[in-house]
């Protein structure tokens, strides 16, 4: 539980470091010079720099633990930042967002696969996944409005430098203070025999998960990067970061509400995925052919959507994998994630002018519904029925 809650603390750390940056960086790619093309560009190459982060971590993690990985991410965004802090071309902040894209691709399956680590129990795991969601969206709340006032009082550069420190300060305290012998443990973990589990078959046993499961990530962040191009441009790009920065906050709100609800973890992680994901999809046609509803309320709900499918979708993986190689399991979820953050803005930047970006996401989110396996496998029936929490839809 020790390790879980200094997970939680560099988790919020490095959120609220990135979250701060949504609504601050539009302006400050117009401030330099860029125009909405070059922004979506600018956008799409982190998510894309990603890929073989993703690739390198998924075999990685699983060979020499979390540990290491988890502090080179955070002290390499930290020194990037610093860095951000003083150019003065939109190439150069191009290419400090694509280094940031790769050195961040290692956080997020180190941090998803050690808190799965910490037990074999399918019910503690869910926990540990919402806790990973509800500590995610606490720090998504109050750094965009935080990122906005930092930047109204001391500008740009000392925003950046002043959050590169604190990310390499989380890093620092990730070496210092989590357990050096966490990997043996790891290892360990890995050579004694398999043990009968609920999931159906050995614990130890790596299930390959059907690619149609990493659609829905892959849809998802593309309906994500859509909406993060589109809300600093609305009003032709004159909205203030304030405004724009509690326009984020509304949807941590909404993620944080429905977080809130540990009853949501008694029901099937598909049956979660799903509802989610069709909200999800309703609140961006609502934003697309509806615009006289108030925005901020279809932010909320949209938020909502969010704290359903994120823990659903990791959970329903680990189960999925076996509860083994979970780093590749991960880091195939953040490619697919990553392609789609790669795409949305862009395609977002390039067709905004013939049709709403937010209807494109509608229909994105809609095919990844469609392309969910709907039949229940042997693994899936075998853990419904062996699970007493679990409310299989």
């Amino acid at each position: 539980m020790k390790t879980a809650i200094w997970l939680y603390l560099f988790l919020f750390l490095a959120v609220f470091d990135l979250h701060a940056q949504y609504p601050i960086l539009t302006p400050f790619a117009i401030s330099l010079g860029a125009a909405p093309t070059f922004i979506g560009w600018m956008m799409g190459i982190y998510s894309l720099t990603h890929l073989p982060g993703n690739l390198i971590a998924g075999t990685q993690i699983d060979k020499h633990g979390s540990r290491r990985y988890i502090v080179f991410s955070l002290l390499g965004a930290g020194i990037i930042l610093l860095l951000q802090a003083h150019i003065h071309t939109p190439w150069q902040l191009l290419a400090l967002r694509s280094i940031s894209g790769f050195v961040l691709a290692f956080l997020s399956p180190a941090c998803l696969a050690l808190l799965a680590q910490l037990s074999t129990n399918p019910v503690t795991q869910g926990k540990y996944m919402s806790g990973h969601g509800v500590v995610h969206t606490l720090a998504s709340v109050v750094s965009p409005a935080a990122g906005a006032l930092i930047v109204g009082a001391l500008g740009f550069s000392a925003t950046f430098a002043s959050l590169g420190y604190l990310l390499i300060l989380s890093g620092m305290i990730a070496w210092l203070s989590m357990p050096k012998g966490l990997v043996d443990v790891q290892r360990e973990k890995e050579t004694v025999p398999p043990k009968p589990s609920n999931l159906g078959g050995s614990s130890s046993t790596f299930i390959p998960v059907s690619w149609r499961y990493f659609a829905l990530p892959l849809v998802i962040a593309c309906a994500q990067g859509i909406l993060f191009f589109e809300l600093p441009l609305r009003g032709g790009g004159h909205s203030s970061m304030m405004s724009t920065g509690l326009l984020f906050s509304v949807i941590s709100v909404g993620a944080l509400l429905t977080l809130s609800m540990l009853f949501l973890n008694r029901y099937s992680p598909k049956l979660r995925l799903t509802a989610g994901v069709l909200l999800m999809s309703l609140c961006f046609f609502t934003l697309a052919a509806f615009p006289q509803i108030p925005l901020a309320g279809v932010l909320f709900v949209l938020g909502m959507s969010k704290g359903i499918t994120f823990p659903a979708m990791a959970t329903l993986f680990i189960r999925l994998s076996g509860g083994s190689k979970l780093g590749r399991i991960f880091s195939l979820q953040s490619i697919a994630t990553s392609i789609g953050s790669f795409i949305g803005p862009i395609a977002a930047g390039q067709l905004r002018m013939g049709v709403s970006p937010y209807f494109i996401a509608f229909i994105l989110l809609m095919v990844g519904i469609l392309l969910l396996p709907y039949f229940t496998s042997r693994r899936e029936a075998s853990l419904s029925s062996t699970d007493p929490n679990s409310v299989m839809g």
